[in-house]
């Protein structure tokens, strides 16, 4: 059906690591595979097998899941995209100790876990958030440059802010030539 890998952590992890819940729902304990240290797994790399058939409007969703917290999507792998590497921006755990009722005293704590479930492809909002968040981050770096190198020249006319006519063509000239002289320049933008 499908597998996982954690870079550089593990060899491919298949279906039966993990716990079937019911037909269409998997979990993998991360105890079991890293103990406390969850949070420490950064990426996973899901993949369909080749003998696995999905519903073209189906998705294998992956949500992860600190101790104590809710689950929260990470991404999803379908037919037409049959391997991803999403990150996991593990929520931080439930807090202070206030679910500590939901386990014995003396049991083992709750554990962090990775949950895997068919789903229809249309009901989820991304088939990878982190991608979708790195652009978002790339987009407001770059707009708030533009908005620092524009101020610098701005002058107040009433109510309006008023800039020079090529302020754009001079933003964007300098933008080019510093990411030309700085490789790492471009970098700072995507972090």
């Amino acid at each position: 059906m499908f597998g996982v890998v954690f870079p550089n952590r593990s060899f491919p992890i298949d279906i039966s690591t993990f716990t079937q819940i019911d037909t269409f729902h998997w979990l993998l304990d991360m105890n079991t595979f890293v103990g406390e240290a969850y949070d420490s797994i950064r990426e996973v790399c899901i993949f369909l097998l080749n003998n696995f058939t999905l519903p073209a409007d189906k998705a294998l969703a992956v949500y992860i899941q600190s101790p104590g917290s809710p689950f929260l999507f990470v991404g999803a792998v379908t037919l037409a995209r049959p391997s991803a590497v999403l990150s996991l921006p593990w929520p931080e755990p439930g807090g202070d100790g206030a679910n500590n009722h939901l386990t014995a005293p003396g049991a083992a704590p709750l554990s962090a876990k990775i949950g895997v479930s068919v789903e229809d492809l249309a009901s989820l909002p991304s088939l990878d958030v982190a991608a979708e968040k790195k652009i978002e981050r790339l987009a407001m770096k770059v707009g708030e440059n533009l908005f620092n190198f524009m101020q610098s020249f701005c002058g107040v006319d009433g109510s309006k802010l008023v800039v020079p006519m090529d302020i754009l063509d001079r933003w964007f000239k300098k933008f080019q030539e510093r990411a030309k002289r700085d490789p790492e320049y471009l970098k700072g933008f995507a972090l």
